[in-house]
């Protein structure tokens, strides 16, 4: 399909960056580990998780889109698993958010961790609706979302590096 071969370059540096970006959020995530810092696994599900289910998505859809499909419906048929998947896991992250004791969520928390990627979500499922009917629009939209879950990641992923490095047990209630 020429759409999606115009498309390639894009996916391949989107794609490798958010692999490396998943591989390097582990390795900082294992050496935060070793501090004596606040221990709480349900802030880890909350803020540090979605980073790297965002990644994935981003890395996922890289990989859907450079593969040599015929036509666009099975494409966006995923587009669509993924994006309406995606909403019910922003309610999810969202509930987790307010259920965490650890830390006090701002508006930025609420905006990086469940607005901007409920938003791509949401643009996901749209694209798979539109592909359909203009296929070029519809790329741009998950181009779009797929840039989204990378630059939230990363933004998430330093939030929290940040946060413990500079916060201790006993800066905690």
């Amino acid at each position: 399909m020429p759409e999606l071969i115009e498309w390639n370059s894009f996916y391949v540096i989107v794609g490798s960056s958010a692999g490396a970006l998943i591989g390097l959020q582990f390795v900082v995530l294992t050496l935060i580990a070793s501090r004596t810092a606040v221990r709480a696994p349900e802030a880890g599900a909350a803020f540090a998780t979605p980073s790297v289910v965002h990644f994935t998505v981003a890395l996922l859809l890289s990989a859907v889109v450079s593969a040599p499909w015929h036509a666009i419906g099975a494409v966006s048929v995923l587009w669509g698993v993924v994006g309406l998947s995606g909403m019910v896991y922003g309610a999810i992250v969202a509930g987790r958010m307010r259920g965490q004791t650890v830390y006090r969520p701002v508006f930025e928390d609420w905006l990086f961790h469940t607005l901007l990627p409920l938003t791509s979500y949401t643009t996901l499922a749209v694209s798979a609706f539109l592909a359909h009917f203009r296929v070029r629009a519809a790329m741009f939209l998950v181009g779009a979302a797929t840039l989204l879950f990378l630059f939230v990641g990363i933004h998430n992923s330093w939030d929290a590096i940040t946060w413990h490095v500079f916060t201790s047990k006993d800066d905690q209630p």
